[in-house]
């Protein structure tokens, strides 16, 4: 007790962080995190910047450029950045921007209507955490630079370069990897994000350009999200044609598309709010959901397709749907839940939305009888599916234990659990076969690693309704032990395992039962590959071997170069062990090559581009097999033999 009593907490024991200190000190508080999504999102803010530029009727074209260093550039046509001194804050426009947290234009609506950035912190983040920042402008004739280097502490001040035809900025930043350990930028996750933008700026051109490998791709739409909503579903074969509204009356202006698809069951929504994708959706969204059901419902009463006063369930309604819905709110109205501006919070959106959409629909089934019957049919389907579902839950149920904490145990006598229960540090291995399970359960780490054998492929889950895949009992087992649950009953709280990993053999059967779960986790438990819980093992494919005397020398290899260095590198008279299969490896060899968490290789299931990873699960994984015979033939050599190897694309111990 004495010595709490002589540490004191007064006033001296408090710190202000100033500049941009606190950006430095908590990244993840104004990025949202600070793996692969944070190094992105710099270049979202910088984007949404220039975006707002064009959306004020400044300039149609942005360029976003990716070099070799490791840095990137966003190019607009804009006004520019003031540049000029403010003698009330006695700083200059950059430094107001690049140097300060809240300091910016668009804090009132005389430069901006409605905008994207709204907190002015954006410009100021992208400057901390990079190692370096170069910002260019062209303005009222003058041509402007200022740089600043780590991250931000070192300015240059803002120097004039010289007369000048052109307008717009240039802001060019290379991340810093002590804030940011993962800096390298994807072009994939660039262009599925410019995409989105530019469906929200008509008229605009984006080109993406990557000075690494040369590739370059332009974004257009001059019909916004109907045309967008169009090359979503181009592949698919919609129930009736894409249905497009909009509300431009009221201060909060919004629009929607929607498009109901025969052969998808799950639902699809793309939102947006002040030209900003918003991934965890909001207010507008909830309003959209809500216009649909009620309308729904309502022809459906008046129409006797249902009877007795009951409902129809909102997520049987909206199976199979794929909708767009925009709003565009101005400034002081507008509100996102967090910095990083992914989740729409403004309240007055969801009552707009709710009644374009109510109202549309309503008017667009009456109208269109014909249509209104296929969606009907689709919809009952759904139901009929769900409730059939509901009973398999039910069975299953009652066949295990009514303790909770044992239920999903209990469910495949094979499970072998870990003992710890805390889920940070818990692992489950989906293992193929009872011989390699075998070896597993022996050299596993009791107290974190699970396993779980497959008896057999489990199903292949493309074509089912929602949750008809329960009646699958290695699936619906490997969901239950899993514990998030599937589907719109999905609950990242309740996940089990911080990381579920897929240990097949390295053959062509091995390589089918990942697709098959990998399959299964995308269309049933799409949160846990989002969250980053999906893990692919990577067992060696040979092991070298040479006895010298009674020490024996071995290297392992992953593929064909590796085995090559390894025979180098161990020297003659060494033998080579081809693992056909993780049986053939006795329990000393498999943890140290595929389940040791300090030498082992996982690659990391992500989706970087939802709607090429849509189309390509539809691709491998649906029933038509005529596109994927063309595909096959359009992008494989069959005249060459040689082996073919995974490229890691994200290793993690």
């Amino acid at each position: 007790m004495s010595e709490l009593r002589e540490n004191k907490y007064t006033a001296s024991s408090l710190k202000i962080l100033k500049g941009l200190e606190p950006v430095k000190k908590r990244p993840g508080m104004y990025i949202g995190s600070t793996d692969w999504r944070g190094t992105h999102h710099l270049v979202w803010e910088t984007i949404d910047n220039a975006i707002d530029e064009a959306l004020s009727g400044w300039g149609k074209k942005i360029y976003i450029n990716i070099y070799k260093d490791g840095s990137i550039s966003v190019q607009d046509e804009g006004r520019g950045i003031p540049c000029d001194y403010n003698e009330q804050e006695k700083m200059d426009g950059l430094d107001i921007v690049f140097c300060t947290l809240h300091g910016g234009g668009k804090f009132d609506s005389s430069s901006y209507k409605s905008s994207a950035g709204l907190h002015g912190v954006g410009s100021a983040c992208v400057n901390a955490l990079s190692e370096w920042l170069e910002v260019t402008v062209y303005k009222d004739g003058t041509e402007y630079h200022a740089s600043y280097k780590n991250n931000g502490d070192k300015r240059s001040g803002t120097k004039v370069i010289g007369p000048t035809t052109k307008r717009g900025s240039i802001i060019r930043f290379k991340p810093d990897s002590r804030y940011l350990p993962e800096p390298e930028f994807k072009f994939d996750i660039i262009a599925e994000r410019l995409n989105n933008s530019a469906c929200q700026a008509n008229g605009v051109h984006f080109y993406l350009y990557d000075e690494r490998t040369k590739e370059k791709q332009e974004f257009f739409y001059q019909e916004g999200i109907k045309e967008y909503l169009q090359k979503k579903n181009e592949k698919k074969k919609g129930l009736h044609p894409i249905a497009m509204f909009s509300d431009y009356s009221s201060e909060i202006k919004a629009e929607f598309a929607f498009q109901f698809l025969e052969d998808q069951y799950e639902e699809k929504i793309y939102s947006f709010a002040n030209s900003i994708f918003t991934v965890l959706e909001g207010s507008h969204v909830r309003g959209y959901r809500s216009g649909i059901t009620k309308a729904f419902n309502e022809y459906a009463t008046r129409n006797n397709i249902i009877k007795n006063g009951t409902k129809l369930d909102g997520n049987d309604i909206r199976e199979g749907i794929t909708g767009v819905v925009s709003v565009r709110i101005p400034e002081g109205k507008i509100q996102f839940e967090g910095q990083t501006k992914e989740k729409l919070g403004t309240p007055e959106a969801a009552n707009v939305v709710e009644n374009l959409v109510y109202n549309s629909v309503t008017r667009y089934l009456i109208e269109n009888k014909q249509y209104a019957s296929k969606i009907f049919t689709k919809i009952l389907e759904s139901q009929k599916a769900r409730l059939a579902a509901r009973s398999a839950k039910e069975e299953v149920r009652k066949q295990t234990p009514k303790d909770n904490e044992k239920t999903t145990l209990m469910l495949s006598g094979k499970l072998v659990p870990p003992q710890s229960k805390d889920y940070k540090k818990c692992e489950l291995f989906i293992v193929e076969g009872d011989s390699a399970g075998g070896s597993a359960k022996k050299c596993r780490d009791k107290r974190y690693q699970g396993l779980l054998p497959l008896r057999g492929k489990p199903k292949n889950v493309s074509a089912d309704a929602e949750d008809a895949f329960m009646k699958n009992e290695e699936l619906s087992t490997l969901a239950y032990t899993i514990g998030t649950g599937t589907g719109k009953d999905f609950n990242i709280k309740n996940l089990r395992y911080d990381k579920v990993i897929i240990m097949t053999d390295a053959d062509t059967d091995g390589a089918h039962i990942q697709n098959l779960l990998i399959n299964f986790f995308y269309l049933k438990m799409k949160p846990l590959i989002e969250e980053g819980h999906v893990y692919v093992a990577c067992p060696p494919l040979y092991r070298v071997m040479k006895m010298v005397g009674k020490k024996t020398t071995e290297i392992y290899a992953w593929n064909n170069f590796e085995l090559e260095e390894a025979k180098k590198k161990i020297g003659s008279g060494y033998v080579i062990n081809r693992y056909k299969g993780l049986g053939e490896m006795d329990a000393e060899q498999l943890w140290k090559t595929t389940m040791d968490p300090k030498y082992r290789k996982l690659l990391q299931v992500v989706i970087t581009d939802d709607n090429k990873a849509n189309e390509m699960i539809n691709l491998f994984m649906g029933k038509d097999a005529g596109p994927r015979y063309q595909w096959i033939n359009e992008n494989i050599d069959f005249s060459d033999k040689s082996d073919f190897f995974i490229e890691e694309v994200k290793q993690h111990g």
